[in-house]
């Protein structure tokens, strides 16, 4: 199988079929920011800081990095103006949810952006999805899960599995870039809640 030829803020990378352009610049040293993205599993997209400009074919997209595939003669800029301020709204939207959060903070720095753009609801997820997928892809354990859906969407520990499993884990908590004593938190909420019902 032959090596593609993409090219990287003007650096010509050689990938594997297969890859992501995320994977195809962390190989060559060229960093992509991520918060929902860990190498053991597998590419989510749903935070959406990985956001890169691809040329191809003549056409420019605006893509999450760790999901599109590189292809052969692929230009791919990891920073511009348009990407910054994507990155900024985007940093912006998950500090109103982890103002807090020492990872959040510190890409706002690099951005520029303000934590009071849009209204607070401090909920300390940003929904990465890191602690469902860790659990059920690495753990295969299911202990947490992602429930309710739109605006509702939050994550919680499935009690019955939780109770047997998470106390001698926690394995996800270091995972989570806004505080994992918040998942420390919710996992003993939802326990005591389920020993009390």
């Amino acid at each position: 199988m032959s090596d593609i030829l993409l090219t990287i803020d003007g650096k010509e990378v050689r990938a594997k079929e297969g890859m992501t352009v995320l994977n195809a610049a962390q190989s060559s040293g060229i960093f992509i920011p991520t918060l929902c993205h860990h190498e053991k599993l597998e590419p989510y997209g749903g935070c959406r800081i990985c956001t890169v400009e691809v040329e191809s074919r003549g056409r420019t997209n605006y893509v999450a990095s760790c999901l599109y595939p590189v292809e052969k003669n692929l230009v791919v800029r990891t920073r511009s103006e348009k990407i910054d301020k994507i990155r900024k709204v985007l940093i912006e939207l998950l500090l109103a949810h982890a103002p807090d959060s020492p990872q959040l903070l510190e890409m706002a720095k690099e951005y520029g952006a303000k934590s009071v753009r849009f209204g607070k609801e401090p909920s300390f997820c940003v929904l990465c999805g890191l602690c469902v997928r860790y659990c059920a892809e690495v753990k295969k354990k299911n202990a947490i899960a992602f429930v309710d859906q739109g605006p509702k969407r939050e994550i919680n520990f499935i009690p019955e599995i939780a109770s047997k499993e998470c106390w001698n884990c926690k394995e996800c908590f270091p995972l989570c870039p806004t505080s994992y004593l918040q998942a420390a938190y919710v996992l003993t909420q939802g326990l005591v809640g389920f020993k009390n019902s």
